[in-house]
């Protein structure tokens, strides 16, 4: 996936830690956490093909968010 993002995802080798920093420094840098219910079968969907990319459901996420709602300057 290869969304235009103020975020910049780093990861270890082995996977195990990530950093996620903004590129922008103009947003706002505080994260706060968001919890949501999704069907398990949507759940299974989104897990496997993160799995099949190599990347995380949270950065996924994230990165749609962001696209859909950031406001653009």
């Amino acid at each position: 996936m290869s969304i235009n993002s103020p975020f910049s995802i780093n990861k270890t080798e082995n996977n195990l830690t990530h950093t996620v920093s903004q590129k922008d420094n103009s947003h706002n840098s505080q994260f706060k956490r968001l919890t949501i219910d999704i069907p398990s079968y949507l759940h299974r969907s989104i897990k496997s093909q993160c799995a099949l990319r190599g990347t995380k459901i949270a950065d996924e996420l994230r990165e749609l968010l962001a696209e859909k709602y950031e406001e653009k300057y």
